[in-house]
C-alpha cells in the first residue's frame, strides 16, 4: 500500500512500524483543516494495512508536537463561516480523534515540543504519550471564548481527571511536562536527546512480544475502559481472550516459552 501525496504530513512505513509526521513546523504544526483530511486518510490507510505494528506521530522540528487548531481559521462570526462546519468538526472526531482510538495497532504520541490544543487532544486519544522535558501542555480554548471539544472532555477526563481537567481549562492554564507525567497524562518524560531511543524502545518491546496479543489487548482493554461495568468489560473480554486463545500465535509462543 502507498502512504504518499499527503499535502502536509509524510507517513513512512518500514519494518511493521508507521510514522507520521507532521510538516508545519512554522505554524507549530498547527492542525488546519488540510492537516485534519490527510490525518484521516493516513489513519485509514493505516487501518487496512494489518502488517503494521505499531503507529508513531510526531511533528517536525524541535518546537512543537502540534500546537491544536490554526486560530486564524476560527476568525470572524459564525454566520460568516461555511455552513459544514458542524459536519467537519464531526468528521474530525469519527476519523481523526476516534480513528486514533480504535487504530487495529497500538499508537505512541512523540512529543518533541508544544502539545496544545487539538495536539493535546490527538494525544489523548493515543494510546502512549512519550515526551521530551521541556514540552508543555494544556487545551487553553477558553482564552479564544471556546469550549474543549473533539470528545477532549470525555477522553482527557478519563486520563487526568475532572478536577485538573477543569482547573487547566477554566485558567487556560499550561502544564510543564513533569507535571503532565505526574497527573499520568504522559507514560515518560525524558531529555530531548533520549526521545528518540526512548520511543524505539517501546516500539521494540512491543514487536517482541505476541502481535496479535497486543492488538487484542489494546481492543478489551478500549472497551474495558468505557464499559458500563464490570461484568460488561468481563464478557467482551472473556471474548476477546478465547479469540485469542484461538491463534497460531499462542501456540507457537507457549511452546516456545515452554522450551526455553
Amino acid at each position: 500500500m502507498a502512504f504518499e501525496a499527503y499535502e502536509s504530513i509524510t507517513v513512512d512505513v518500514s519494518d511493521g512500524v508507521a510514522t507520521i509526521t507532521f510538516h508545519r513546523p512554522e505554524k507549530y504544526n498547527a492542525l488546519s483543516t488540510e492537516v485534519y483530511f490527510d490525518l484521516a486518510r493516513a489513519f485509514a490507510e493505516i487501518q487496512l494495512d494489518r502488517s503494521i505494528d505499531v503507529t508513531i506521530i510526531t511533528g517536525e522540528g524541535e518546537d512543537a508536537f502540534c500546537a491544536g487548531a490554526d486560530i486564524e481559521q476560527y476568525a470572524g462570526p459564525s454566520e460568516e463561516h461555511d455552513p459544514r462546519q458542524k459536519d467537519r468538526q464531526e468528521f474530525f472526531y469519527e476519523d481523526v480523534y476516534k480513528r486514533v482510538y480504535d487504530l487495529h495497532c497500538p499508537v505512541i504520541a512523540k512529543i518533541n515540543g508544544y502539545c496544545v490544543g487539538g495536539g493535546l487532544i490527538l494525544a489523548a486519544f493515543c494510546d502512549l504519550r512519550i515526551s521530551v522535558d521541556d514540552a508543555k501542555f494544556g487545551v487553553p480554548v477558553t482564552d479564544i471564548g471556546q469550549i474543549p471539544g473533539g470528545g477532549s472532555t470525555y477522553r482527557v477526563t478519563q486520563l487526568i481527571g475532572e478536577a485538573k481537567v477543569k482547573e487547566l481549562v477554566y485558567t487556560a492554564g499550561m502544564a510543564e511536562a513533569d507535571e503532565a507525567e505526574e497527573i499520568g497524562f504522559v507514560n515518560h518524560v525524558v531529555p530531548r536527546e533520549e526521545l528518540d531511543e526512548t520511543v524505539d524502545d517501546i516500539v521494540d518491546a512491543i514487536q517482541d512480544t505476541g502481535k496479535k496479543a497486543v492488538k487484542n489487548s489494546k481492543r478489551a482493554i478500549n472497551y474495558s475502559a468505557n464499559a458500563p461495568d464490570l461484568d460488561t468489560a468481563h464478557d467482551y473480554e472473556s471474548d476477546v481472550w478465547w479469540e485469542q486463545f484461538a491463534t497460531q500465535e499462542r501456540v507457537d509462543l507457549v511452546d516456545k516459552f515452554n522450551e526455553e
